[in-house]
């Protein structure tokens, strides 16, 4: 029989149960749909975790204190050879891969201002911070060097900070704000970034001078972690070695103790981040196929029960000169339309689910066109799998006893 007559026969057949059609090809509408969305919710997780990555700033190089193990005794993180200001500007001086460099001095206080208060972060950095994080004024100045060394009582407000405590359409510049009792003049607003990829609000902040931060607010020389950028994406290896090598000699580390400090590279975060969240999209993937499968179980299950149904039809057509291959392919191609149909529609529940929580959770969604094409074929390949064994069976009766079928 010619494959268009094979295939009108087959729509024939699932025409006449359409609730049972439907109802089979739900789990691959569903596992597809599944399959589509999770795909989706990990591609668009993992661009936003890389922008958020790149929105730490520019060939970021990041030194975090760390505990030393000299002579034999393990100390705490930063409690024998911690990171002070004097490393942050040997850093500046000695390595020429450095372009930016920044101590940065952080804590949490109360700001007030207008009868209003709001707890939030506190940075004290040096003025190229905000190169180094690719910080934009929406408003304002930057303070200056000779505010650094001077430890003026300036700041620059992030926007949520300044929407707590200011009135819509106020002008903040300015104005004073009160940081443990102690008056700042607001001399700057930095642009809106919204929230990170933790969740953390990139705009809760008050940025001022180092010196500042740590003589007025903290009373404290620690530093938390020296902040850099590389001159160049190539050159973010050759700092890291430049900075190593400074800051273990200039904390006399032998040759044989570990270093008491760590130094992270954008590179090695957006990879390990990459990394893990490649894992997850697989793994959410993983679990969603196996609703496919299930539809794939669903599709054997009918096919065996209609060829049941159907042995004397099937006698029959074999009685007035119908192949055994006929009836297979009529049989199979019954199990790859359901599958195929249930694909489509799988595809467009998996486009509406992504749009649904993109739109109203904003969770982050990518929908590729590759997890489209593969989730497409692996439902018509289910169809093939599970519809094989179904179809050979139709085509391995006795005509004679499919006949005298009751």
């Amino acid at each position: 029989m010619k494959i268009t007559d094979l295939l009108r026969l087959a729509l024939h057949s699932l025409k006449r149960n359409k609730l049972r059609t439907f109802l089979t090809m739900l789990g691959i509408i569903i596992g597809v749909g599944s399959v589509i969305a999770m795909l989706g919710i990990g591609e668009g997780s993992k661009e936003n975790i890389q922008a958020q990555i790149s929105g730490l700033g520019t060939n970021v190089l990041i030194v975090f204190p760390s505990s030393s193990n000299t002579g034999g005794v393990r100390s705490d993180a930063g409690s024998a050879q911690s990171l002070t200001q004097a490393d942050a500007d040997v850093i500046k001086e000695r390595c020429p891969s450095v372009k930016y460099v920044s101590p940065i001095a952080t804590t949490r206080s109360q700001v007030i201002a207008n009868g209003r208060n709001w707890r939030s972060a506190i940075n004290g950095v040096y003025i190229d911070y905000f190169d180094i994080r690719n910080l934009k004024l929406s408003d304002g100045n930057y303070f200056t060097p000779s505010d650094q060394r001077s430890a003026a009582k300036v700041c620059i407000l992030g926007q949520t900070v300044v929407d707590n405590l200011f009135d819509a359409g106020e002008e903040a510049i300015g104005k004073f704000i009160r940081i443990n009792n102690i008056p700042f003049k607001v001399i700057g607003v930095l642009e809106r970034k919204g929230q990170n990829t933790f969740g953390q609000d990139q705009d809760d902040i008050v940025v001022t001078p180092f010196s500042t931060v740590q003589r007025r607010i903290i009373s404290s020389k620690s530093v938390q972690q020296i902040l850099m950028s590389a001159d160049t994406e190539d050159l973010i290896p050759q700092a890291s070695e430049e900075v190593t090598n400074l800051l273990r000699a200039r904390h006399k580390i032998r040759p044989e103790d570990e270093s008491d400090f760590s130094i992270r590279t954008q590179t090695e975060i957006a990879s390990i981040v990459g990394s893990t969240s490649a894992i997850l999209t697989i793994l959410l993937a993983s679990i969603a196929s196996i609703s496919l499968l299930v539809g794939g179980i669903g599709i054997m299950n009918i096919m065996l029960v209609s060829v049941t149904e159907r042995t004397k039809e099937i006698g029959l057509r074999m009685a007035v000169g119908a192949k055994g291959s006929d009836v297979l392919m009529q049989f199979l191609i019954e199990a790859i339309l359901m599958s195929v149909i249930g694909g489509l529609l799988g595809i467009g529940l998996g486009l509406l689910t992504g749009f649904i929580l993109s739109s109203t959770l904003n969770w982050p969604v990518s929908v590729q066109i590759p997890s489209i094409v593969i989730s497409f074929l692996f439902s018509a390949g289910i169809g093939v799998f599970f519809g094989w064994y179904p179809a050979r069976k139709a085509a391995r009766l006795n005509p004679i006893d499919a006949l005298r079928y009751e």
